[in-house]
């Protein structure tokens, strides 16, 4: 969900440096599945799934492995045409070789990429292909990792040059990366049953089903599956534990930096923003019927083009489509069926194992952007949260608008995060801890403890404080904001070409890559992050989250156990959007 223009060095492998904008169940088919090439010597490997024969590369890892890399498998049909805002259908079987050896388009996005309608695919990448030798036919799968990536439901996607598998595909896992739709193509919601919404969180269900099906023959476990995601992706994953169409597709859960908890009740339809996207494309909106039929019509770059006139004030609010609670439709699979809070407490929840976590900086590398902004000669944002704060924070933060409640809650967080202070280039930790706060830190907070609280199994958070040499937010282009921000952690998982360096064995940065790989890696193979005295994590035990002890892990190059997340911070928000009993009705209907 960043927003913020980023530059980075020299990018010392593949591609050269590029600037980033961003404004924020199927039983397998059969028992054993091998591959058709030897993966020992092919250099085109050719997998024999039951969906039908696929062809990909090879890649090499940082460690030197051979990654067999599958790109731009069609997991469902082009939602084109008369599809468009439809329930993804899966992909039909094919007869001829499937060519996976190339990136394939990214769907609706701010980014500058090729983009198309026919963008549902996956990426596959594995190091061990079942072999035909396998004593007995028998082949081990191995645990496998479906990521879904992060943007606000708006951009970036799951190609390659933003997940590569060089650094995490060193560890004994098969990585799954995917596209699923954005923006209004992929979360329009009208309320009724012409749109009833949450497609983009049905294509994910679509393609967790294609892995249950396909995924033995890329060396994987189909029981054996970790969902995890990043920003919004881990607002996916949070709602997958609750959505009656994922259950059964997999066993593990990793929630970075996103929550599906908000300050305010997730909407039951967001018609408004389907009229004002029609208003844009010039479409009637005098019913559902004949806005679908116009919109139907226009072409994808349209809905991309108009992107950027649904945000309110600069890149404000971070979030514009949502997830909604879905009306109940016959015959129509609903995904969301209740408010998360309602669900969790109801334990209506699929109990899987949970890393949850943040960034210590977060939002907070929004004012880098800012004095950008004033090294420009531009203050006129500092004249407007001074004269219009009561009228700009609910947009920047997000919650209700308009009411004496509204106003109420304003003018305690600018008490709190600014005191009598004008809002200038002096305040500019109080700039970064509100965007952080409110956007991430507190609602996945809320979120974990919530799901601690109503879970047998274990919750670990975490608190990610390394800071490395290049991040998503920087003092004049070179110098990182202060602690990580949103996304920055993800360098140490993948190598994003598309925007940081790769890192060589010479680069202090290897240190933090061989451990976050290593961490995570642990987690989806057996459940637990840091096995008992583990000496690359200096024998620190990651103890579990709990609502009462607050405890996490600092994830540092020596990671270290602490108690309370911003505890001052948290309480004022916990006063300030206290939950409601359980028994407690709410109307759900938002209000614009």
């Amino acid at each position: 969900m960043q927003r913020l223009k980023i530059t980075t060095s020299t990018i010392r492998k593949n591609s050269s440096a590029k600037m980033l904008k961003t404004i924020g169940l199927i039983a397998l088919s059969a028992f054993f599945v091998f591959a058709i090439a030897d993966d020992s010597t092919s250099e085109n490997p050719i997998v024999e799934a039951p969906i039908g024969k696929i062809r990909g590369s090879i890649l090499t890892s940082r460690l030197g492995r051979k990654i067999y890399s599958f790109r731009s498998v069609r997991y469902a049909e082009p939602p084109v045409g008369q599809q468009r805002f439809q329930v993804a259908v899966p992909a039909k079987d094919w007869s001829e070789t499937y060519d996976a050896t190339e990136e394939g388009p990214a769907c609706s996005t701010l980014s500058k990429t090729p983009i198309s309608e026919d963008c549902l695919r996956l990426n596959v990448y594995t190091t061990k292909l079942p072999s035909k030798n396998a004593k007995g036919g028998h082949f081990k799968g191995r645990p496998v990792l479906v990521f879904f990536h992060p943007g606000g439901f708006y951009i970036f996607s799951g190609q390659y040059r933003f997940f590569g598998p060089e650094y995490i595909m060193d560890q004994d896992i098969v990585l799954v990366t995917l596209n699923y739709r954005l923006g209004t193509l992929g979360f329009i919601s009208t309320g009724d049953s012409l749109a009833p919404g949450n497609l983009g969180l049905k294509d994910q269900v679509v393609a967790l089903r294609w892995i249950q099906r396909n995924i033995a023959a890329f060396g994987g476990d189909p029981n054996s599956v970790t969902i995890g995601g990043y920003s919004v992706g881990s607002i996916a994953v949070l709602l997958h534990m609750l959505s009656p169409m994922s259950k059964g597709l997999f066993h593990r859960a990793i929630a970075m930096s996103g929550s599906h908890i908000s300050l305010e009740p997730l909407p039951t339809e967001q018609k408004h923003l389907a009229k004002k996207q029609a208003e844009l494309l010039d479409c009637p909106t005098d019913t559902t019927g004949s806005m679908l039929i116009c919109l139907k019509s226009k072409r994808i770059e349209q809905f991309t083009e108009t992107m950027p006139q649904f945000f309110e004030w600069y890149g404000d609010p971070i979030l514009i489509w949502s997830a909604v609670v879905e009306p109940e439709i016959q015959g129509v699979e609903r995904f969301l069926t209740a408010q998360p809070v309602d669900l969790i407490r109801e334990g209506k929840m699929h109990e899987v194992p949970l890393i949850i976590g943040i960034t210590e900086g977060e939002f907070g590398g929004v004012v880098t952007g800012i004095e950008r902004l004033v090294k420009a000669g531009n203050t006129s944002i500092f004249d407007a949260l001074n004269t219009r704060w009561n009228t700009i924070a609910p947009i920047s933060f997000m919650y209700e608008r308009d009411t004496p409640r509204s106003k109420h809650i304003s003018q305690e967080l600018r008490q709190f995060y600014f005191g009598n202070q004008s809002i200038s280039q002096e305040t500019y930790d109080g700039i970064s801890h509100i965007y952080a706060d409110s956007v991430i830190i507190f609602p996945v907070h809320r979120a974990a403890q919530l799901i601690a609280s109503n879970s047998k199994l274990p919750v670990y958070f975490y608190k990610f404080s390394y800071k490395g040499h290049f991040s998503f937010a920087t003092w004049n282009d070179t110098t990182p904001y202060g602690p990580p921000v949103h996304h920055d952690d993800l360098q140490y998982l993948f190598y994003m070409s598309a925007i940081f360096p790769y890192f060589n064995a010479s680069d202090p940065e290897i240190q933090m890559v061989e451990r976050y790989t290593a961490m995570w890696t642990n987690f989806i193979q057996t459940g637990e992050p840091i096995p008992n005295n583990d000496k690359m994590f200096s024998d620190v035990k990651w103890e579990r989250f709990t609502k009462e002890n607050d405890k996490y892990l600092n994830i540092d190059l020596h990671p270290t156990m602490k108690q309370g997340i911003f505890s001052e911070r948290m309480a004022l928000w916990e006063h300030l959007f206290p939950l409601p009993p359980p028994s407690h009705s709410i109307n759900y209907q938002k209000s614009q």
